[in-house]
């Protein structure tokens, strides 16, 4: 195999996506499970945490640059076998992943954020969470399964069956 920008991106586009389709599916099999047993008011705790603390260089790495990686990696193979494929797996990830996160658990996560949980009944922590964690896991779970497709396709795009 050459050494080529093509190469560097192609093969950049599928460690990002598959550590973001590493990190989703390893929530929804861990996180998400886990969570569902604590009380209301921990959940709550736990998840304002988690989302503070996931807003760092690491995961902007790797939830962005996916992205635009991806999109090089299209752009690159224009004209090629591979394209169709990179093309389908920027897609799938702009859609299914970066705009169901930047549309759907994002403005979730905001809402979140502002409860002040010291001053909040019990009452108002349950009806928040009823309202949060399904349509926040049901959100993780459509990011999880397109970040895993985006992966395949980036995976396709590198064409691993030739001979």
């Amino acid at each position: 195999m050459e050494l080529s920008i093509t190469n560097i991106t192609t093969f950049l586009a599928i460690v990002l996506t598959g550590l973001s389709a590493g990190l989703f599916y390893a929530w929804q099999v861990s996180v998400i499970p886990g969570t569902s047993k604590v009380s209301d008011a921990n959940y709550l705790f736990t998840m304002q945490s988690i989302n503070k603390e996931i807003l760092n260089p690491a995961f902007f790495l790797i939830f962005f640059g996916c992205l635009i990686a991806l999109a090089a990696t299209s752009f690159l193979t224009y004209g090629t076998q591979s394209f169709w494929f990179a093309v389908s797996a920027t897609l799938v990830y702009l859609f299914g992943t970066f705009f169901v996160t930047s549309a759907g658990n994002v403005p979730l996560n905001n809402q979140l954020e502002v409860l002040n949980l010291g001053q909040i009944s019990l009452t108002q922590i349950s009806e928040f969470r009823a309202m949060y964690e399904p349509k926040w896991n049901r959100l993780h779970t459509v990011r999880t399964f397109f970040s895993v497709v985006s992966f395949i396709l980036i995976l396709m795009a590198a064409n691993p069956f030739k001979g």
